[in-house]
């Protein structure tokens, strides 16, 4: 592929007008302590402090980096693409503490990422020259600097860490598709092969131990926290409780192994930093389960609230016990007799009315007949990192239900709804739709929580029905496609492509489009994956996640409201433009090195929804072809800006043109992802 520059100058670097400063960054507990600091650090000069700490604290390599490297030939790589490993010669002359340490620029970590991707796209032969590979590698890196866009999150930490500073490890399990074979291989390196993707959909079976089933869902989960990854799985397969088992017990059901994983997820630090792990957990409508599913966190809640407010009353009045006993000036056992000591009395009668239990007060009385003169009694908080929390379960994943259209037709029209067993499919119970919609609603009222996702219009638009049904997503469900596989993200920062004039740059936009949809593809190409099963179907259709962030930021620069028809049909427009232009570049592609392996089955229903991404970008209100409900297309009379509408006409009528000629390199290009950090 031939890559233009726009951004950059051949043979200048791309740093060479970008001014950088030295920062600090500091993370302190609530006491004033430190708990990290790191000094004198480089980061590009208009970087917030906010986003220098993000680098600091979440992304730089800590550890590790030696102080002194040298290059790895390799003939069929030109000589800049290089990797680099420890140069041990020159780090044996250096005193043991000083030959290795951690990141402390931000071109380090922007080079890395930069080179690994062009190093990888250069032995994929994506590239149609040295220059092009050059102008890629230099117009990412420009792109970073100048937070024009960024990728996901395990990006930062994974990848380019072999490739730049030599770092690698034991195989943690992982495996990838040789891109020059296509044959499954156990990954024998932590890193040669990064773990690049943020978003993860794994499938579980209704077995325990055996592979893909219960408990090898953790471990795989635990595979993808480890390195910074988030996953979710739709778990409906699991029977229900009191469902019968093979051996002639029960199954204890589905609640309590969702207890299980929400312990392990707890339990683990994402990319090994302060990050959590991100997990999600789907359940369909007609789950025998469902009603407990969907009171789980509720009641946890409750939980959390009574812990509060109950340690607060038992410190208060057993302290207050405990100083009616130590004050008292009588003498001898009096003082420890409620009907010689008045204050004592009051204290427990108290305590009595406010429910604290009775053994809890004699406990506090017999503690100070032996002398002691106070008592540790723990209050707890609502903080979301509090001992409440995390002495209840549900706290570890985002829960989500999903609902059909035929369920939703049984809501509106007041019709009963079947709870069916997960062998055979027997009614198990039966209760009014509007019940269990209604159930929904005061949970999410309550605590932000089941979420919704409706599996009929998600299924409509599904590039690869062919290959089996969409059933869950990602934790923050921007992804959505088949059961083991995964989708690496990158968002564009469209603050960033407002111009002098304060007017959106479309030409910058749609160039960034396509080499970050590039970088993206190259990414899958470079990864390794937490399962076979998921190595191979990543392999096979190749799924992206381009998206943007700032949009609020971009609207209200504007002047325009967020919440209008003007900047409704701007976002509209600006997806559309990106999609777009993502599923053109992913046709180029394909072009040149082939469409995905699973495109020619599901081809005519892929072309399919194109067309009808198209239609909804000329602003069209019917003549969408197999849709349950039609979208709500791009009102191009809302928009201000008629370059815009032009624009994403043109990606559409781009994408279906090379598409139906060449087919498409990816099942999926875009995603919009909850991406806080990139609008910083």
């Amino acid at each position: 592929m031939q890559i233009k520059r726009r951004f950059t100058t051949a043979g200048k670097s791309p740093y060479e007008k970008i001014p950088f400063r030295r920062a600090t960054s500091e993370i302190k507990n609530p006491d004033g302590s430190v708990v990290f600091k790191l000094e004198n650090f480089a980061v590009p000069e208009h970087w917030s402090q906010v986003a220098a700490d993000i680098l600091a604290q979440k992304y730089f390599r800590k550890a590790g980096v030696p102080a002194r490297l040298k290059r790895i030939e390799e003939t069929q790589v030109p000589s800049w693409l290089w990797r680099s490993v420890a140069d041990e010669r020159a780090l044996a002359e250096r005193p043991v503490q000083e030959r290795s340490g951690g990141e402390t620029d931000a071109r380090q970590v922007f080079d890395r990422m930069a080179g690994t991707w062009t190093y990888w796209g250069w032995k994929g032969g994506y590239f149609s020259s040295e220059d092009d590979a050059r102008a890629f590698f230099d117009e990412h890196r420009y792109m970073l600097a100048m937070q024009y866009g960024a990728p996901n999150s395990p990006q930062w930490f994974n990848t380019g860490l072999h490739w730049a500073y030599g770092i690698d490890g034991p195989s943690q399990g992982h495996y990838y598709v040789d891109h020059e074979t296509g044959e499954l291989t156990a990954s024998t390196s932590a890193y040669e092969h990064p773990q690049p993707h943020a978003c993860f959909i794994q499938s579980i079976e209704d077995d325990l131990v055996g592979e893909s089933g219960i408990m090898d869902l953790w471990v795989r989960e635990a595979r993808l926290f480890k390195y910074g990854s988030g996953t979710g799985s739709n778990f409906s397969k699991l029977r229900a409780e009191n469902e019968k088992l093979s051996g002639g017990g029960k199954s204890s059901g589905l609640m309590s192994f969702l207890k299980i994983g929400d312990r392990a997820a707890g339990a683990i630090k994402s990319g090994g930093t302060t990050r959590r792990a991100a997990k999600m957990v789907v359940v369909d409508i007609d789950h025998p389960d469902i009603e407990a599913y969907i009171d789980w966190k509720v009641k946890e809640e409750q939980k959390v609230a009574a812990l509060v407010t109950g340690s607060k009353i038992c410190q208060r009045r057993l302290k207050a016990i405990m100083k009616a006993c130590v004050n008292c000036e009588a003498e001898g056992e009096a003082c420890f007799d409620p009907a010689k000591n008045p204050a004592l009395k009051r204290a427990i009668k108290e305590a009595r009315r406010d429910l604290v239990p009775d053994n809890y007060a004699r406990r506090i009385i017999q503690f100070a007949r032996q002398g002691y003169k106070e008592i540790e009694f723990a209050a707890y908080d609502t903080d979301w990192d509090s001992e409440a929390y995390l002495t209840v379960s549900g706290q570890n994943s985002n829960n989500s239900v999903r609902v059909t259209d035929e369920f939703l037709t049984a809501v509106e029209e007041d019709r009963d709804w079947a709870l069916t067993a997960r062998l055979g499919g027997r009614t198990v119970k039966t209760l009014k739709a509007r019940d269990l919609w209604e159930k929904i609603g005061h949970a999410a009222w309550a605590l932000a929580d089941p979420g919704i996702q409706f599996h009929t219009t998600i299924n409509d638009w599904h590039t690869c029905p062919k290959s089996g049904p969409i059933r869950a997503s990602n934790p923050c469900s921007e992804y959505m496609f088949l059961d083991d596989t995964a989708c690496n993200l990158a968002s564009l920062n469209l603050m960033r492509f407002r111009d002098g004039e304060k007017r959106f740059d479309v030409a910058a936009f749609e160039h960034a489009c396509r080499l970050w949809t590039v970088a993206l593809e190259i990414s899958v190409l470079m990864a390794q994956f937490p399962s076979k099963k998921i190595a191979e179907l990543s392999y096979r259709y190749r799924t992206l996640g381009l998206g943007f962030a700032n949009i609020g930021g971009c609207l209200m620069a504007s002047g325009i409201p967020y919440d209008s028809a003007q900047g409704r049909a701007i976002c509209g427009a600006l997806s559309a433009i990106m999609t777009g232009t993502a599923y053109a570049t992913s046709a180029e592609m394909a072009k040149e090195l082939g469409s995905f392996p699973g495109y020619d089955a599901n081809a005519a229903d892929m072309l399919r929804v194109i067309r009808n991404h198209r239609r909804a970008a000329y602003g069209l209100d019917a003549g969408y072809e197999r849709l349950s409900t039609p979208p709500v297309p791009l009102d191009a009379s809302a928009c201000p800006d008629e370059a815009l509408i032009g624009a994403a006409r043109r990606a559409w009528d781009q994408a279906i043109a090379l598409g139906q000629e060449h087919g498409f390199r990816n099942a999926q290009s875009t995603v919009i992802a909850p991406t806080g950090t990139i609008g910083l």
